[in-house]
């Protein structure tokens, strides 16, 4: 386990206004209760909180990844009528005490979904 500092800071935040994210044009999570994850010099990740995802359109994957800063990740795929994203989500389920505020949240790959709408 590494922790966060100066040489890879990372924070997270809670997102004020309401996020949307879609498949294809199917709505897979709504929230108001977003956190955005920073860290080192990558683009910020939205961590939108499971009970805010319509599970009917999620399937665990057998993809695990392990980071240095945050723990073990898992994924899922992502099915709508329209389309199938592979290992389009991961979430943390014991993230390390420096991020435990992603702890009970997905992550989503920008590219595998629609635009994120924001509010």
């Amino acid at each position: 386990m590494r922790e966060p500092g100066p040489d890879h800071p990372i924070t997270v935040a809670p997102h004020p206004g309401k996020l949307r994210l879609r498949l294809a044009g199917t709505l897979i999570a709504e929230t108001e209760s977003a956190l955005v994850l920073t860290e080192a010099n990558y683009p910020p990740v939205f961590y939108i909180p499971r009970a805010d995802a319509r599970w009917a359109h999620f399937t665990p994957s057998t993809r695990r990844s392990h980071c240095p800063y945050k723990g073990d990740a898992r994924y899922f795929t992502l099915t709508t009528p329209d389309a199938t994203r592979p290992d389009a989500v991961w979430s943390y389920e014991a993230p390390y005490p420096a991020v435990a505020a992603i702890a009970g949240h997905l992550a989503f790959y920008p590219d595998k979904i629609d635009p994120i709408e924001q509010d």
